[in-house]
């Protein structure tokens, strides 16, 4: 395969990786703690965590989990909570014991918990304890052998953490009741590990690292199964992509991001730690004060997020205060990044905008602009080294430059499959072994790619996938509803909001009662923004509705 985006990679960047380098991610993480000691690894709300702690606490993690739990190698372990600094001490606890991480989203509802739990038959999870409820919902329908709980405050100093724990508990009555019986705290469960023997596993690039829950293109949501070889390959690939911009010891990465998500997963956590870099976790970059107030502490070197994030930050009158000056680079992912807000980035810290592309069944990164572009394109930039992509028709033929079609992606961060799932593996690649992204592009004469479009009805939603199916069947369980169809239209905030059409059974039904019905179901994100009536919906001759018309 003539490889033509390879000719216009930055001077330095290698065509392949050495996927050699490490066996694990374990090692990944031993060989930084080490050589980085007593540098900070992260940080938030002020409070910072060495490399140093990060390998001790976490080895004491994985210590407790398989002497107390009996978690054994290949189990699978949940982690449910925002970016706390709690996150990669728990993320590389199971690691280290020989298990497989599941993130999971905190703002799920019981429902869609039960699905992720029951699918990947988690034996532990870690959850914050303002989702205790939700957990303790879930109960009656999942098989749960041990809850370890914890509070925001758990890693800062003792008088930082009885303070924060008591207002987020009783000031702001963030914690809603709960009753889960047999939990320990992540505390105490450290504590213990402390005195308990680790014997490090053997484990190879081919066992599971993550479960990473997606929806693919379409569909309720899938384990993506990506091992310690396919998370390795990818941090390679970023480390090789981004070594011209990387420029010093003292190497600061913002981290709005949940890292539940897969672009922060990857790009942001395993990153730093294989950069020895601090990463300030954002726990809450909903609240742009907050967030803006975090900006100003640091000298930052590199910030990630998506679209609707910079965009926010721009319209904050405070955004000018923040100092970019050591700023070397700025990526948005996980959804398009629209030119007003590249534009307006660049003119206020001097940063281009870089966009990439990827999806969780990728680990999630497949290309990315050169990181020295002087100004937006508009296209998703090359693919990465050790990266084949080709743009295939309907009949799975390769196009010609210029071409639309589905961009189809082979290289060593691409999933095995999903998890419990070989009809819908099957699906998503080609007959020989190609990856089908379900996204429309076209690549030009120079092998820089552009999307166009999606081929399924996937709605991103501020970089989060809402899949039309899941919405449609939690509306049905309003009995006022008849018929219903949900697609994705364009939101100056989101990049695209939830609209869903309905055809009345009840004819006092209201959109009240419809966003009342979702709520029981998903998270706020999916819950249609729009509603509309109407007396029928557009069909096919088989009575499949046409969510293409709607759209139109």
């Amino acid at each position: 395969m003539d490889r033509i985006w390879q000719k216009h990679y930055e001077q330095g960047v290698a065509n392949e990786i050495d996927i050699e380098k490490y066996v694990s991610l374990i090692g990944l993480l031993e060989h930084s703690c080490e050589v980085a000691g007593n540098k900070t690894a992260f940080i938030n709300l002020g409070t910072e965590i060495t490399f140093k702690e990060l390998s001790e606490k976490s080895r004491d993690f994985a210590a407790f989990l398989v002497n107390k739990c009996g978690i054994k190698r290949g189990d699978r372990v949940a982690i449910m909570m925002p970016n706390l600094l709690q996150y990669p001490i728990v993320l590389f606890g199971i690691l280290r014991a020989g298990c497989a991480v599941v993130n999971i989203n905190p703002l799920y509802t019981s429902a869609e918990l039960v699905h992720v739990l029951n699918d990947c038959t988690a034996k532990a999870i870690v959850i914050l304890s303002n989702f205790g409820k939700t957990l303790e919902d879930a109960l009656p329908d999942i098989l749960m052998e041990h809850i370890i709980l914890t509070e925001v405050g758990d890693m800062y100093a003792p008088i930082k953490k009885a303070v924060v724990n008591f207002v987020i508990k009783y000031v702001k009555k963030m914690v809603p009741r709960y009753n889960l019986p047999g939990a320990v705290w992540l505390t105490n469960a450290l504590r213990e590990g402390e005195q308990l023997r680790y014997e490090k596993p053997g484990m190879k690039r081919e066992d599971i690292a993550f479960l990473q829950y997606t929806g693919g293109t379409t569909g309720v949501s899938k384990g993506a199964i990506l091992t310690h070889g396919n998370m390795l390959a990818n941090v390679l690939q970023i480390l090789e992509w981004t070594k011209n911009a990387v420029k010093g010891e003292h190497q600061i990465m913002i981290t709005p991001l949940p890292l539940y998500h897969i672009f922060s997963l990857t790009g942001n956590l395993l990153l730093t730690i294989a950069l020895e870099a601090a990463n300030v976790l954002i726990t809450n970059p909903k609240d742009l004060n907050g967030f803006i107030k975090e900006l100003k502490k640091y000298k930052f070197t590199a910030i990630t997020g998506v679209n609707t994030l910079f965009n926010a930050l721009l319209h904050h009158p405070k955004i000018k205060e923040v100092d970019f000056s050591q700023a070397q680079f700025a990526i948005a992912g996980g959804m398009a990044a629209q030119r007003s807000v590249a534009e307006r980035w660049q003119q206020l810290t001097k940063l281009p905008l870089i966009e990439g592309y990827g999806l969780t069944e990728a680990s999630p990164v497949v290309t990315i602009n050169p990181l020295n572009i002087t100004e937006y394109s508009g296209s998703i930039g090359l693919p990465v080294p050790s990266t084949d992509v080709q743009i295939r028709n309907e009949y799975d033929q390769v196009v010609e430059c210029g071409v639309p079609g589905e961009l189809c992606v082979k290289g060593p961060q691409v999933m095995q499959g999903y998890w419990n799932s070989p009809e819908e593996t099957q699906k998503v690649f080609s007959k020989d072994g190609w990856l089908k992204t379900g996204d429309i592009a076209t690549m030009d004469k120079e092998g820089f790619l552009y999307i166009v479009d999606r081929k399924k009805d996937l709605i991103i939603v501020s970089g989060f996938n809402v899949f039309p199916n899941e919405v449609e069947d939690a509306i049905m369980h309003n009995p006022g509803v008849l018929e219903v169809a949900v697609i994705g239209v364009p939101h100056e905030k989101t990049g695209e909001a939830v609209k869903a059409f309905i055809v009345k059974k009840d004819p006092s039904l209201t959109e009240d009662d419809i966003i009342n019905t979702c709520k029981q179901y998903l998270t706020r994100y999916k819950i249609p923004k729009l509603i509309e009536f109407r007396d029928h919906l557009p069909k096919t001759n088989v009575g499949k509705i046409l969510r293409r018309s709607l759209r139109e």
